[in-house]
């Protein structure tokens, strides 16, 4: 499944919960995007989540 490859955030599980209070089963995914970034002097595709993204991006700047 999706899974961050700097900080390896992967999918949590969890409950809907309706007005009727019926529990079932439900899977919260991370936003993974694919990347290309510069990494030792090269260019390397990656996929990583959204918050690490914005990390790299400020480190960048």
């Amino acid at each position: 499944m999706a899974k961050c490859e700097i900080c390896g955030k992967g999918p949590g599980f969890g409950l809907n919960r309706p007005w009727s209070r019926k529990a079932t089963k439900r899977m919260f995914k991370p936003n993974i995007q694919k990347v290309t970034i510069w990494e030792n002097g090269r260019r390397v595709r990656k996929k990583i989540c959204t918050r690490c993204l914005r990390t790299l991006m400020k480190a960048r700047a």
